[in-house]
């Protein structure tokens, strides 16, 4: 079942917040092995194109669980 564009546009702001804070602490703890750490900006940026497919997800497996809820409600 796929999701509607709207629900996918409302999830990617904190799909995308996350995938920020995740990248940006990701490399500060690889920092500790010699590759280089990323400045909050360049997480930024970076999570743009990256906090689609987690929103994706996300929207997806709520559509799922609402379209559970509708088909319990009609039995």
């Amino acid at each position: 079942m796929k999701p509607g564009w709207g629900l996918v546009a409302g999830i990617y702001p904190f799909a995308a917040g996350a995938m920020m804070l995740n990248l940006f602490f990701a490399s500060l703890l690889l920092g500790w092995v010699g590759l280089p750490i990323l400045t909050p900006w360049q997480a930024l940026w970076a999570s743009i194109p990256l906090g689609l497919p987690p929103a994706w997800i996300y929207a997806r497996h709520l559509t799922k669980l609402m379209a559970e809820v509708d088909g319990g409600a009609e039995a």
